[in-house]
């Protein structure tokens, strides 16, 4: 039998290297399409939030504006991304093309097939078990900070 641990250090730290093995992992699953990971989260912040500016972009991700004008114009030669018109004389926004839009779907195919495959190897109480995590842990990535 199993001892429940109640202190959130003893957890972070058992979870921690897990959670980093496992985002590892599933970001191999991606090299066979040509794209890296902070693409691949470029995309999905764009597809979550059309019309997102460059500025705002940058925010969300924590970097520098000119740093993701870079990124940014990384994607659009990649045919990935292309600026919408205007909404005001100052801000262009930003959408997905239809190949973008594509990258993120064979993304998460791979990603899920993989994952899927694993979790297929564990007993029913253990993927139960895991399902139980999902919304905790959820939650936790809900506190942006």
């Amino acid at each position: 039998m199993s001892t429940v641990v109640t202190d959130p250090v003893v957890v972070a730290n058992r979870l921690r290297p897990i959670l980093h093995k496992l985002s590892r992992h599933l970001r191999r699953e991606t090299h066979s399409l040509g794209v890296t990971g902070s693409q691949i989260s470029l995309l999905a912040e764009i597809r979550r939030s059309p019309g997102i500016g460059v500025r705002e972009l940058a925010a969300v991700e924590r970097m520098s504006s000119p740093g993701m004008s870079k990124y940014v114009a990384r994607l659009e030669r990649a045919g990935l991304v292309r600026r919408t018109e205007p909404t005001d004389r100052r801000r262009v926004g930003l959408e997905l093309t239809d190949e973008g839009q594509a990258v993120l779907r064979s993304v998460r195919s791979r990603r899920t097939a993989w994952l899927a495959a694993r979790l297929n190897n564990l007993d029913p109480d253990e993927l139960a078990a895991v399902d139980a995590a999902i919304e905790p842990l959820s939650r936790v990535l809900e506190e942006r900070g």
